[in-house]
């Protein structure tokens, strides 16, 4: 049995797709049709008889809402209809549903005046524009249906809403529910969209799978991993052995989260490293992770010789110093699998070209940088000066520096140097707690010691990392707490 779709597509790839399926014998208007059959089921289904509204704006997306007006009609639902723009200039698929509709249209100026009758609506379909806006929504639309205060159920994407960067064109609706066809757009789990989206519903209308064989998708939302299986015959170094780097004697709360993150996923054996007044701290919390006290960069590339070793996490709460810049250098060095976080990525921030380089000097060996958006800023400062195409940041940040790049927020992008991306949806906003960031990289260091692949070891990381906080009492979250739930998962 196959597991839920995870394909994005961008909204030229849905025009493509559209065109594909009609191509291949599906006709346009059958697809239209199904698409609004698809949003009064969702609508019928969730909301009692009610006096309905339906905003229908100049394009397909209009077409959408005059099927959802005809069939509301015809279920014996109010309805009501406003065209945003001139009906008459309507073409195509979409001037032929707005003419299969019987009812009046009055345009949208009459809308407001109906707020305030004796039969105010009690429910909006917001059919006005879609996921391929290319131009601002007015502020003065926003304010006047957002005004009215009754759910709203969106076409396709709340109109405002870009498609594709999920970032508000102008002014944006807030919808209660999204209904959208075929698969998701970025704008679904990208912020603000998955936001203004509220619960998002994916339709299916008739567009074949195949045609995504013919769309190239390199964007999917994370879903949940295959764990590396654990074997009869297995022994401790056969699944893998993690090395931490500590901070400080003051500073090693951060190291020891990443370190029992990393035991608690799987990891056979989990050592901390660094300096000795550092690991006497350690030593009073910790009894399952072993301890090895190292106190130059000499000592460490002692330590990386051991072949045992599989993967390594630097970072957090490392400190910002040249003696970090030495200790990443050797590890890259060492061709381990590695972890980059938090520290290890800021203490470049004026040698980018110098931590590429090193990268790149053992592309064969897995590397994973972790950067929150103020990390990620130090050190792509061009990249970040960009805009708000989220993903097109991580890409780009990943193809530049060679290595996994995991850029965080409530919609984590996991990004690979070869363009493949995933945008993940499950984390709640409790995950914003100190040393939630060093739990996540110690989930990702331990699937690597275990053998997987960078960039899977990192979508896995972070669908873990969020199912672990949703496993947990909600608001009252910390990072220990995630370690706790990764042994429930």
């Amino acid at each position: 049995m196959s597991g839920p779709a995870t394909e994005i597509l961008t909204p030229e790839q849905m025009y493509k797709a559209d065109a594909l399926a009609t191509a291949s014998g599906v006709a346009s208007l059958k697809l239209m049709e199904n698409a609004g059959r698809a949003v009064v089921d969702v609508i019928t289904s969730r909301f009692k008889r009610c006096r309905v509204v339906v905003l229908c704006g100049p394009g397909n997306n209009g077409g959408d809402g005059y099927v959802v007006a005809r069939l509301l009609a015809a279920k014996k639902w109010p309805v009501a209809v406003y065209a945003v723009g001139d009906v008459k200039t309507l073409k195509g698929d979409a001037a032929l549903m707005a003419r299969k509709f019987k009812g009046a249209i009055a345009s949208f100026e009459a809308f407001g005046a109906s707020l305030h009758s004796l039969t105010k609506p009690q429910l909006i379909v917001d059919a006005i524009f879609g996921a391929g806006l290319n131009r601002d929504f007015p502020d003065t639309l926003a304010k006047t249906i957002m005004g009215a205060a009754l759910p709203i159920v969106a076409v396709d994407v709340p109109s405002g809403l870009d498609g594709e960067t999920g970032q508000v064109r102008g002014s944006s609706l807030q919808a209660d529910v999204t209904v959208t066809f075929f698969r998701k757009k970025p704008a679904h789990v990208l912020m603000r969209g998955r936001q203004l989206c509220g619960e998002v519903v994916v339709a299916d209308i008739g567009i074949p799978d195949a045609v995504l064989e013919k769309l190239d998708i390199s964007l999917h939302e994370n879903a949940a991993p295959v764990l590396p299986a654990i074997w009869l015959e297995t022994h401790k170094f056969r699944r893998g052995h993690s090395l931490i780097w500590s901070g400080p004697e003051f500073n090693t709360g951060a190291a020891r989260l990443a370190a029992m993150s990393a035991a608690r996923i799987g990891s056979g054996l989990t050592t901390i490293v660094g300096p000795p007044e550092a690991l006497r701290v350690h030593a009073a919390h910790c009894t399952s992770v072993m301890l090895k006290p190292v106190e130059t960069v000499e000592d460490l590339r002692v330590v990386l010789i051991d072949k045992r070793i599989t993967s390594v996490c630097i970072g957090p709460a490392a400190t910002v110093s040249e003696a970090t810049r030495k200790n990443v250098r050797a590890i890259l060095k060492s061709g381990i699998a590695t972890v980059l976080d938090a520290d290890a990525l800021s203490s470049f921030a004026e040698e980018a070209a110098n931590l590429f380089a090193a990268i790149a000097s053992n592309g064969s060996r897995a590397c994973v940088m972790t950067p929150h958006e103020g990390e990620f800023a130090r050190l792509f400062p061009t990249v970040a000066a960009r805009g708000a195409d989220k993903v097109m940041r991580a890409r780009t940040a990943a193809k530049l520096s060679g290595a996994v790049v995991v850029l965080k927020g409530p919609d984590t992008i996991i990004a690979a140097p070869d363009g493949q991306a995933r945008i993940n949806s499950n984390a709640p906003p409790t995950l914003a707690t100190a040393g939630s960031g060093d739990v996540l990289a110690g989930i990702i260091t331990g699937l690597l010691a275990q053998g997987m692949g960078g960039f899977e070891a990192a979508c896995a990381g972070v669908w873990l990392h969020g199912d672990a906080a949703n496993r947990t009492a909600r608001r009252t979250l910390i990072a220990e707490d995630l370690v706790d739930a990764l042994g429930r998962l």
